[in-house]
């Protein structure tokens, strides 16, 4: 038998032409992401990453029409809303049980031809903004905001989720942080959506998996661990304190190191600067200046650097989101690389059903209850 490989870490599980990390550089399809974080559209990553080529201005053009006319959801999502979020549920349980769903909804969701797969794609992708925004206006006793065809998919979320028109640089931030956060090779809730329709099951299936994968906090809640931390520490002066006490309890600090990055992680630096930007136009540079102190004092002390969930926690918060909505808006950005490796997974698929290697007790006997202990 091969030799266990907790976590699998280094084991080759999948070829891919969707992202790489080589030598802690990480590319979309072959585009370096510094490329793609200062230039790209979230549409073009979505794309990208299903096509492995960004779109021209026709194909660009068509998937954003076709994003904005799958967005409105049924009505009876916002009736199913209404039953359970008085019940203060998370949101990622809420998104994990909504996206399965709204399958329900859609006539062809049992049909896995070319075709239907593509088309499907994008109606996922569209509507997986609209269930977070319409979750958490539901359960403020708001009325959903329909899409505005004006906005692109980053500006929409802000409006469908605030019920107001976000300004430039919001729609700025937010789409950058989708675009660092749309793939990262084959991370947890990615490998999860590949293991699910490996055995040709259905695209929702897929997503529900990965959204279940992607609600733990070693995965996809890091952020909003980071905002309670900030909201913790409160001052840049209580920070030395706040940091020397974790590290002599040994309790982990979120937002910090990466198993796949050794020389920090390459998306950070572009949140770092979003996080500066956004909190000076909003007045909370205070939040910003409490992340860099935080920053500096674990390289000083332990020697890591922020990953990409550090700085968008702040950049989050200085948007008006709630602190429990960071981790389903990862998943917003996230469907776009599930969709990505499932397209790829249905191509050229084989199950996957790797071996366990077993350390239980060997050569037992049934015994009848009379004379068990």
């Amino acid at each position: 038998m091969a030799e266990l490989q907790k976590g699998l870490e280094g084991v080759i599980a999948a070829e891919t032409k969707v992202s790489s990390i080589i030598d802690s550089q990480l590319t979309y399809a072959g585009y370096d992401i510094d490329d793609l974080a200062e230039n790209a559209e979230f549409e073009e990553i979505i794309y990208l990453l299903w096509h492995y080529k960004l779109p021209n201005k026709q194909e660009l053009k068509e998937l954003k029409e076709k994003l904005h006319e799958y967005m409105p959801l049924n009505d009876s999502v916002y009736n199913h809303f209404k039953e359970y979020a008085a019940d203060h549920v998370h949101p990622m349980t809420a998104l994990r049980t909504s996206v399965s769903y709204i399958a329900h909804f859609d006539p062809d969701a049992e049909d896995e031809g070319k075709d239907k797969k593509f088309e499907r794609a994008i109606r996922i992708q569209a509507k997986i903004a609209s269930l977070v925004t319409a979750f958490a206006r539901v359960r403020e006793g708001k009325d959903p905001v329909m899409p505005n065809k004006d906005l692109s998919y980053a500006g929409n979320f802000l409006y469908m989720l605030r019920g107001e028109m976000p300004t430039d640089i919001e729609v700025e931030a937010f789409n950058k942080a989708l675009v660092l956060h749309a793939d990262h090779e084959l991370n947890a809730s990615a490998f999860t959506a590949r293991c699910a329709v490996s055995s040709l099951s259905d695209m929702y299936s897929g997503i529900v998996a990965a959204v279940g994968s992607l609600k733990g906090p070693l995965h996809g809640g890091a952020n909003e661990r980071v905002m309670n931390m900030l909201s913790d520490v409160k001052t840049v002066d209580a920070v030395d304190d706040y940091i020397d006490e974790k590290i002599k309890n040994k309790e982990k600090i979120m937002g910090f190191g990466h198993r796949v990055y050794k020389d920090g992680d390459p998306r950070a630096k572009y949140l770092k600067e979003m996080s500066k930007k956004i909190t000076e136009e909003t007045g909370q540079s205070q939040l910003f200046d409490i992340s860099v102190k935080i920053a500096d004092k674990m390289h000083e002390e332990k020697g890591l650097i922020p990953n990409v969930d550090f700085y968008s926690a702040t950049v989050y918060h200085s948007l008006k989101i709630s602190h429990d909505l960071f981790t389903p808006i990862f998943a917003v950005s996230r469907t776009s690389g599930w969709i990505a490796h499932m397209l790829e997974q249905y191509r050229d698929n084989r199950i996957i059903r790797p071996r366990a290697q077993y350390i239980g007790e060997t050569n037992r006997t049934y015994l009848p209850i009379e004379e068990r202990d």
